[in-house]
C-alpha cells in the first residue's frame, strides 16, 4: 500500500531565498539548533550536499519509535529548488515502513514563496497501523521555524545596512 501526505506554507519571501537554507545542509544545522526538541543531531556520512550525500538524524528521547535514521539526497535540483531524499536505514524503516521519501519544493509564487513538503511511503498490505504513522506535522513545523529563521536574519540584515 502507498500513500502521500502533503504539507503547504505560504513563507512571504523570495523563493531564492528560501532555497539557500532547503538546498543546502544549512537546513539540517539550521533545525538541530532551532528545533533541539525535533532534532538533535545531524551528521554526514558521505558527501557535499548534493545528490548521494548521506546524513545520519539523531532523534532526542520522546520521539516514539525513533532513536535515529540514515537519509540518502536522491534529487537536489537548484534550478527548480527541488531536494528529495529518501530514508535508507533505521527510523521509519524500523516502524515497518517498505520506503519513506521526503520531498521540499520551494514554489516561486510572485510577491513570495511556498514551501511543500511531502512524504511519500509504502507499507505492506497489512501495514495500515504503520501508515498512520507517517505525518507532515515535522516538515510543517521545520517549514515555519525556517521562514522565521529568514525573515528575521533579513530584517537583522536590513537594520545593519541601515545603521552603517
Amino acid at each position: 500500500m502507498k500513500g502521500s501526505l502533503c504539507h503547504e506554507l505560504e513563507t512571504g519571501l523570495p523563493a531564492a531565498d528560501v532555497w539557500e537554507v532547503y538546498g543546502s545542509l544549512l537546513l539540517g544545522q539550521l533545525v538541530t539548533q532551532l528545533l533541539p526538541d525535533i532534532l538533535s543531531k545531524v551528521e554526514v556520512v558521505d558527501g557535499d550536499g548534493g545528490v548521494g550525500t548521506v546524513l545520519l538524524f539523531t532523534f532526542p528521547p520522546g520521539i516514539v519509535g525513533l532513536s535515529c535514521q540514515k537519509e540518502k539526497f536522491i534529487k537536489v535540483d537548484h534550478e527548480n529548488f527541488v531536494k528529495e531524499a529518501v530514508v535508507v536505514e533505521g527510523g521509519f524503516l524500523d516502524l515497518g515502513f517498505l520506503s519513506y521519501l521526503l520531498r521540499f519544493e520551494i514554489i516561486d509564487a510572485g510577491e513570495g514563496s511556498i514551501i511543500r513538503s511531502t512524504v511519500e511511503y509504502e507499507v505492506g498490505d497489512d501495514g495500515a497501523d504503520t501508515a498512520s504513522l507517517a505525518s507532515t506535522s515535522i516538515l510543517a513545523c521545520v517549514a515555519e521555524t525556517i521562514t522565521k529563521h529568514i525573515k528575521v536574519q533579513k530584517s537583522t540584515e536590513r537594520t545593519t545596512k541601515q545603521a552603517s
